[in-house]
Formats: structure tokens, sequence, C-alpha cells
């Protein structure tokens, strides 16, 4: 499944997801308002019709209270109305499935309305006693038989009511637990499927970002972290990846082939030069006058300059391609300081520079490395530091044990190195701007060979620096190292630790 159809799938079953306790919600908040219809409708309606059925019962009673005092036509015709209205109200509680309390008020009505009637005939006629005892005998208890029927109907409805409010109340509480879980599960299910998508999308891109990180870095057989036979658009990035991995890293042999046969078959000639120019010198073919002799001097110079760039330039090339080998063995490290505080002693003195070596206390008798290529990392950090220090100026070599380690620092108070030059003083050619503060312009390769020979020792090299104040080069080496052969293009990034 491509990436699209992934994204387009999730975010439609996220959707779907998301609508499900919407339509829950929806179902129940249906449900209880078909309850609460219902109860508006029935119960509701029941006790509002039988409130006015009270108050027309008792409209009945003061109209034919009102018809044996008055004995008008009007009164009568009232009561006649009131008796109407009476009677519609209690066919109106027939669709309550009240049917004994209706059938009960329809009788009785139906008994008041002749007695009324006959009542009214006797009133006329001039029978008041007659009037009377009909008032008393027949419409009176026919009245008082039906408002007495009302009040059993009225605890059956309030009993109902009170049973639908709280089925209406249970409904309610469980529409919102169900719609409150289905929200709930909803969200989970969302939050899984999305889970899913952005480790489905964030993984390859991490993988992809590593990859690429460590191909810059010269990793160039970097193996991404996840499968390269996806059908998707991260399997298609991958495969592109792998190969333009394989021809870098084929450029990149063929660059360190080509570097290091032209700097072995530059040293030939370079040699020849050299041998030919000390032959003159000697005056095997004659005698050189004094220009001549200064001419054959400068042409030694950078001859001797040439040689040692082709050197560098091979001792660069076979490190990368993995052929650089250090041969460790036993070295005795005061023998390896002593070595060096005679060696720089003479140049200290001739710049006017005070130099020193600080042996710190704990440091091993002996330490298992490859003593050269040691002596050239420390002996060009050194001629580095007095390179850029003016006279007057210190440079200095400290050795430290540390946790079966050995630190060495060598630190001067020259020219200083800019802090956004610095990630790049380690790589082929680099120089930084501080060249004009040198009393020898270099090549660009000492820190770059240093670097790899401190990493052939499994070792560490950093460094600090501040503009005008002064530069410190560390070293951490492993006080014993293994015989190897560097077999790889892994470049160890090199972290600037200058605040």
């Amino acid at each position: 499944m491509t990436l699209r159809s992934r994204l387009a799938l999730g975010l439609v079953i996220i959707a779907a997801v998301l609508v499900v306790p919407l339509v829950v919600a929806r179902t129940s908040m249906q449900r209880l308002h078909g309850q609460v219809r219902s109860l508006r409708e029935g119960e509701f309606q029941a006790s509002l019709i039988l409130g006015r059925l009270r108050d027309a019962l008792g409209d009945v009673r003061a109209r034919e209270v009102a018809l044996g005092v008055v004995k008008s036509d009007t009164v009568h015709r009232q009561l006649g109305q009131a008796l109407t209205r009476a009677e519609a109200l209690a066919d109106s509680l027939d669709r309550f499935e009240l049917d004994s309390a209706s059938r009960r008020i329809h009788h009785d009505l139906a008994v008041v309305r002749p007695a009324a009637e006959a009542e009214f005939a006797a009133m006329r006629a001039g029978h008041a006693e007659r009037a009377d005892s009909i008032s008393q005998r027949a419409v009176g208890p026919a009245l008082r038989d039906a408002d007495l029927a009302l009040t059993p109907v009225e605890q059956v409805l309030r009993a109902r009511t009170t049973n639908r409010v709280l089925e209406a109340e249970s409904a309610l509480v469980e529409a919102e637990r169900i719609s409150l879980a289905a929200l709930v599960v909803a969200l989970i299910l969302a939050a899984v499927i999305a889970l899913w998508l952005t480790r489905s999308i964030s993984r390859p891109v991490t993988a992809l970002e590593e990859g690429m990180r460590a191909v810059a870095d010269g990793e160039l057989d970097h193996a991404l972290a996840y499968r390269t036979d996806r059908h998707d658009e991260f399997g298609r990035l991958a495969i592109s990846f792998s190969e333009m991995s394989r021809q870098l890293a084929e450029l990149d042999k063929l660059k360190a082939e080509y570097v290091s046969i032209a700097s072995h078959e530059l040293k030939t000639p370079i040699n020849v030069i050299l041998g030919y120019l000390q032959l003159m010198q000697e005056g095997i073919y004659g005698p050189l006058n004094e220009k001549q002799q200064h001419v054959a001097e400068t042409i030694g110079t950078q001859a001797r300059t040439l040689a040692r760039l082709a050197s560098q330039l091979l001792d660069v090339s076979r490190f990368e391609a993995g052929g650089g080998r250090i041969e460790p063995r036993t070295v005795q490290l005061a023998n390896l300081l002593d070595e060096l505080e005679r060696t720089f002693h003479v140049l200290a003195v001739q710049r006017e520079i005070n130099f020193r070596i600080v042996r710190q206390t704990g440091l091993p008798k002996e330490v298992v490395w490859d003593p050269e290529r040691i002596n050239e990392v420390t002996g060009n950090l050194l001629s580095n530091a007095f390179k850029f220090t003016p006279a007057g100026g210190t440079v200095e070599l400290t050795a430290a044990p540390a946790d079966g380690s050995l630190v060495i620092q060598v630190r001067d108070t020259g020219a200083g190195i800019p802090p956004e030059q610095l990630p790049h003083i380690f790589e082929k050619f680099y120089q930084a701007d501080n060249q004009r503060s040198a009393s020898a312009k270099g090549t660009g390769l000492g820190l770059a060979i240093a670097k790899e020979i401190v990493e052939a020792h499994k070792g560490q090299i950093r460094c600090e620096s501040s503009v005008g104040v002064g530069t410190v080069f560390t070293l951490m080496l492993p006080v014993s190292v293994q015989s190897r052969r560097r077999t790889s293009l892994q470049r160890t990034p090199i972290t600037d630790t200058r605040s």
C-alpha cells in the first residue's frame, strides 16, 4: 500500500471512528426525547385535563346552586354549558387508560343532567320543596361522587408520572454513560490509528535521516533500519539510497586509489630530483657559484615540501581506503615524552617560546601504541603550536591518567581559531583564517592525518580555541591497543567542546 493510500485510509477510519460516538449519542438522545414526549403527551396532559375537569365540576356545582337562587333561563343555560364542558373533559380522559374513573364520572354526569332539568322544571312550576329534594338527593350526591372519583385518578397519575420521570432520568444517565464510553473507545481507536500512521511514517523518515547523516559522516556502507522491499514510497527511497551509497562508495574508493597511486608515483621523481640536487650541491657535476647554490637550495626546499605533501596524501588515502595500519608495541611513556622534549627544545630556544612538558602523577610506565604514529600526531600538534605562537608565548604538553586512558593536551597562547571554523579543522586541505599568524603555511593535511591515527588507536581528539587567547588540542588514548587495520570509511564526528 502506498503512503498516500495509507494516509487516506487512516484518515477515513479516524473520521468513521469519531462519527460513531455522535451516532450513539444521537440515538440515545432520540430515545430520551421519545420518553419525554410520551411523558408530556401522556401523564402531564392527563394531569392538566384532570385539573380542568375538577374546575369544571366545581363550576357545575356553582351553577346548580345559583339556579336554586336565581331561577333564570340564563343560569339554566350556563349550567348546561358547564355540564357539556365537564362531559367533554371526561371524554378526554378515555385515551389515558383511566377507564374506570372515566366511566364513573360519565355515569355521575349522566345523573346530574336530567336531575338538573327536573330541578329547574320544579322551580319554574313553583314546587320549591320538590326542587330542593331533587338537588339534595340526586344532583348533590352525583357531583360529590364525581369529584371523589378524581382523587384516586390523581394518585395514579402522580405515581405514573414519578415512574416515568425516574425512567427518563435513568435513560439520561444511561445515554451519558453510553456516549462517554463510545467517545473514550473512539478516542482510543483514533489514537491507536494515529500512532500507527505516525510510526509507519516517522520510522522510515528517521531511518533515512540517520542514513543520510551516516553517509555524510563517511559511513557509506550504512544499512537502513527498515526493510527495503516495501511496496511504497519509502521502499523506492530505500532503493535509491542504497544505489546512491553504492555509487558514492565506488567513487570514494576510486578517489582513494587515484590519490594513493598518484602520491606513490610522485615520490619516485621527487626522490630523483632530490638526489641530483644533492649531487650538484656536493660538486659531483662541478662547482656551483653562490647564485646557483642559492637556487639549488630553493629547489631542494620546495622538492622536500612536495615530498612531504605526497607522503601525507598517501597516508590519508591509505586510512580512507581502510589500509592504514598501526603497529602497536610496548613503549616506555617516559622515553616517548623525553624524546618530544628534546626534539622541540631547540625550536623553542630559536623562537623564544616557553616550552614545557608536564607529567601528572599516576602515569603508567608503559603504553602499547604505535610510537612512530603517536610521535607523528604529537609532533604535528606541537609544530602547529609553535607555528602560531609568537615570541614570548607558551607551548605546553600535559600528560595525565584518566580511567584506563591517557589524556594528552597540547596548549598554546597563539592566535587561536574562530569558533565557526573549529568544526572543519580536521577536514582535508582545510586551513583556518589564522594562517597569516603562522611562521610557515601548511598543507591542511596534518590534522586530518592526526585524526585518522588517533581513531586507529581507538582514541578521540578534540579542539578548544579562543581567538587571541590560544588553542588546546586534547587526545584521549587507551593505555593499550591491539594491532588493527581500518576496514571502513567510517568517520567519527568531532565534538566541538569549545565554549
